[in-house]
Formats: C-alpha cells, structure tokens, sequence
C-alpha cells in the first residue's frame, strides 16, 4: 500500500484513496476465498462419485490450501501494480488543480511567516480580550461594593438627621450639647461603621474566589 497521506484527494473524495484500494483488495481476497470453498466442495463430490479412489479429505484439504496460498501470491503482485495505476492515474488530483472550496486561496494568498504572524496577532488579541474582559469584572464587582458602601453612608447620613432632629428637640442647640449628646450615642455610630467593614471584607472575599 502507498504511503503518501493524498489529503488532498481524501478532502476531494470524502476517503483516502489509499482506503478505497484496501477495501477493493479485501474483496477480491474474499471473493478468492469463496471460490476455493466452492471448487474444494465440487472436487469432494466428484471423488465420492468414483469407485475405489485413495484421495482423502484432508489431501484434497492441503492441496486447496497450497493453490490458495498460490493464488494470492499471484493476486498481490498483480493488485500492487493495479494500485499504483489507479493511485497515479485515477484517483490522484494534479498538483495544478485547485478544489473549488480553495479559490479563496488563490485569490488571496499567504505566506508562511505571513500565516504565523496572522496567528500570533490573532493570540495577542485573545490575550487582550481576556485581559479586558478580567479588568471588566474587577470594576463591575468594584461597583458593586461600592454602592453598598453607599448604601451604608446614606444609612449614616440619615442617622445623622435623625440626631439632628432629636437634639433640637431637646433643645441642644449649641455645639457643646450637641457634642455631648453624638458621645453618648458614639457607639450606635461605631456598630454602623463595623457592620460597613464586615460586609466591605465579605465582598472582597467573594471577588477572590471569582
């Protein structure tokens, strides 16, 4: 059998051509096969039908198997030149012959450093796109931290409106009641500001992991 790949005619054809003759040999090889059976089975009726013959089976056995063996000898010069005519002349595509599907080829042809250069341009835009895309969801999880940051400001801010309210309410208007009064209530805005901490490490953690 031929050793060259022909991926040319297997793309054109749909099978290497090298497949098509193996099956072509496996069915003549089969075929010799079945006519010896046939042949031994007729010489075996034949020397029952004649009185007083001296011929066994197994003679007859080994005998079909020499002429076999003779046969293929003989099949396999013949079907080696019957390949290489056929691989050469039949199914076998010119080397100037272009397959429809590659006239984008030759109507824009590329190198070979121009392909690798087209190759490595292609792997720096990957690399920049997944670079992009990282640095794209570093800022979308950044936002998201900080609108809850936000949110917990806004919670402040109308904290602080609400002690406002109440101070004036009980009448300390002035700074020094006013600072004595955000002391008492120092710890209400201390629990706020840890609860801010605590949600702002989760959410680090969380980015981590991602």
């Amino acid at each position: 059998m031929s050793v060259n790949p022909m991926a040319y005619e297997a793309q054109f054809f749909g099978f290497t051509p090298q497949t098509c003759m193996l099956r072509v040999y496996i069915a003549f090889q089969d075929y010799l096969f079945e006519v010896m059976l046939v042949v031994e089975t007729v010489i075996l009726k034949k020397l029952e039908a004649l009185p007083g013959c001296k011929i066994t089976p197994s003679q007859i056995r080994k005998s079909t198997e020499e002429f076999l063996l003779f046969m293929k000898k003989h099949l396999d010069k013949l079907f080696s030149k019957m390949e290489e005519v056929l691989l050469q002349l039949v199914l076998n595509i010119p080397k100037n012959v272009l397959l429809p599907e590659d006239k984008v080829h030759e109507q824009y042809p590329y190198s070979k450093e121009q392909f690798q250069a087209l190759q490595d341009e292609i792997q720096q835009l990957q690399k920049q796109y997944r670079a992009e895309a990282s640095a794209g969801q570093a800022l979308r999880a950044e936002l998201e931290e900080q609108k809850v940051v936000q949110a917990e400001l806004e919670k402040i801010l109308q904290w602080f409106d609400g002690l406002e309210n109440i101070c004036r309410e009980h009448g300390t208007g002035n700074f020094k009641e006013s600072f004595a009064f955000l002391t008492q209530n120092a710890k209400r805005l201390q629990d706020v500001l840890k609860d801010v901490e605590e949600k702002s490490k989760k959410i680090k953690k969380q980015d981590q992991l991602l």
